[in-house]
């Protein structure tokens, strides 16, 4: 089952469900969907889903930033539950150590004067795309480069 299709299963119990919130939030996913399915001018395969979902899931992560900021507890718990939502659609990502081991790999293939974060992440998001969140690899790049010294 595609994760379009399991969308749209999950839109129709949370309309049996009377769950406003996880209507919007999976509407919302499917709309994303569906203008880039136009943008693209084709059919979106199951990588492209994920990676809208993961879009969606980093615009909620910033706007509970700013509504935190701006002291709006109200819109920080909506924007929580609808962040929520769109992960639990999403595959799991991987943990900490098994990221910190693709670093690690890949760091002893680079040169060391020719090591820093830059070189580091163009070798290992490829590898990671997906799979982690962007700003945990940059930490452990980081952690792992000041360890290496």
């Amino acid at each position: 089952m595609s994760l379009k299709d399991r969308i749209g299963a999950e839109l129709k119990e949370a309309m049996k469900a009377r769950d406003q919130v996880r209507v919007d939030t999976l509407r919302s996913a499917l709309s994303a969907f569906s203008y880039k399915k136009i943008e693209a001018g084709r059919e979106l395969e199951e990588s492209d889903q994920v990676e809208i979902v993961r879009k969606q899931v980093k615009q909620r992560s910033d706007s509970i930033e700013e509504f935190q900021k701006g002291g709006r507890q109200d819109l920080v718990d909506k924007e929580t539950r609808e962040r929520e939502i769109l992960n639990a659609l999403l595959p799991p990502q991987k943990s900490a150590d098994d990221i910190r081991g693709t670093v690690r790999a890949a760091l002893a293939t680079i040169p060391a004067e020719q090591r820093n974060q830059g070189s580091a992440m163009k070798l290992i998001m490829p590898q990671l795309r997906g799979e982690a969140d962007g700003n945990t690899i940059r930490q452990i790049v980081l952690e792992e480069l000041k360890a290496l010294g």
